[in-house]
């Protein structure tokens, strides 16, 4: 059963109404570009295999029913009432479709609101940094485009996603998530300038090269709306405005010795994090034009480094991932996403896959750590319509 199919059954067991369709966006693994989007930067995302599927069904009134395989809990509410119920939160998981509802109405004012009824079902991992949120604000905007005759592009439709994050859930969160599932292209990453919104697909030839993804989910879950997340995006801000730019994104690696001097430690390492991702993501992107997937093993491994000891993102079960990894011959391995918990990633030649595996599921338990969720990822297609 995929989640389409899920979906569909849910969405059978709510309403007789006959489905309008079904709709699908992927989860995305962060290549390399780690809290550089917020900044302005350079991201390097790619979307996954696994997605998040929403099943939909038009009512006769104006009320929105969200449902899901993975909660208990449902809202109802009507497209009158969204914009109280949207300020005064609380809504938990079905803030995203909630959100997304809200935020293209006011995207789009030209579209035709009706009443649905949404069923969601994922095969995203929740809390492991691969971007369930955007997955969900993926699918649902994708088919609230076509059934509420917005006409939004997919540019449109990623911002529409944040918009939803960041105002109706109350995630401060960039734009790369919403960009990579939506844009997601088979074989490829996604190279997004988060300034212009510029994007193009960067061949990534893992499996022609003999690679994989490896994603070990350490299962310690993060929330981006927490205050680590917080702190990082305001000490980000502190730096741009000593420097009087608008953003980080502004400075480049040789004006570090002057942040050096004129910043706090902890304000100057959290900006030398940003500039130097942003030029690592820049070298990523030239090493696979130029020489292939083999080469950026060692850009990754410096990504970790900087989010572990500049940003301190990272926690031990990450580091034991990552140094786990590449004792059993990564070729490099980062810890992906918001950080403060969720997953790292490992670049592997494919036939050492299980042997990593069973590396990092025996150094967890001699650690004493929860056993991880590992599995690998292929780099997918973005949002589309199933059904």
């Amino acid at each position: 059963m995929t989640a389409v199919d899920d979906a569909r059954a849910l969405l059978a067991s709510l309403t007789d109404a006959p489905p309008a369709g079904v709709w699908s966006a992927p989860g995305r693994a962060n290549l390399i570009g780690e809290h550089t989007d917020y900044n302005e930067g350079f991201v390097l995302p790619f979307a996954i295999a696994q997605r998040t599927a929403a099943a939909m069904s038009l009512r006769d009134d104006d009320l929105i029913r969200v449902r899901s395989t993975f909660s208990s809990t449902g809202v109802d509410v009507s497209l009158a009432d969204l914009d109280a119920r949207i300020a005064a939160g609380g809504l938990d998981w079905a803030g995203y479709p909630l959100g997304v509802a809200w935020a293209l109405r006011a995207e789009a004012p030209d579209a035709t609101p009706r009443g649905l009824d949404i069923a969601v079902a994922s095969e995203v991992p929740v809390g492991a940094g691969l971007s369930s949120s955007a997955a969900i604000e993926g699918a649902v905007a994708s088919a609230l485009n076509d059934l509420w005759d917005a006409g939004l592009d997919k540019v449109s439709l990623a911002r529409v996603g944040r918009i939803a994050e960041n105002d109706a859930v109350g995630a401060p969160t960039g734009i790369m998530d919403q960009m990579a599932s939506m844009l997601g292209v088979a074989d490829a990453a996604t190279f997004l300038d988060c300034r212009t919104l510029a994007t193009r697909p960067v061949a990534l030839g893992f499996a022609e090269a003999g690679l994989q993804i490896l994603v070990i989910d350490t299962l310690v879950e993060h929330a981006h709306s927490s205050g680590g997340y917080r702190e990082r995006r305001a000490s980000c801000e502190k730096g741009a405005a000593a420097f009087d730019v608008a953003a980080l994104r502004d400075l480049g690696v040789d004006d570090l010795p002057r942040a050096a001097e004129i910043l706090d430690d902890v304000t100057f390492r959290r900006v030398r994090h940003i500039v130097t991702e942003n030029q690592r993501v820049l070298d990523t992107v030239a090493a696979l034009d130029a020489d292939g997937p083999r080469a950026i093993g060692d850009l990754l491994t410096a990504s970790h480094v900087s989010m572990r000891d500049d940003f301190e993102i990272s926690v031990p079960e990450l580091d034991l991932a990552v140094e786990t990894a590449l004792s059993s011959g990564a070729l490099g391995a980062r810890m992906t996403g918001g950080g403060f918990g969720g997953a790292a990633i490992a670049l592997l030649d494919s036939e050492l896959v299980p042997v990593a595996t069973e590396a990092v599921l025996t150094a967890f338990a001699a650690a004493g750590f929860r056993r991880p969720n590992i599995f690998t990822v292929t780099p997918s297609e973005g949002a589309r319509r199933d059904v």
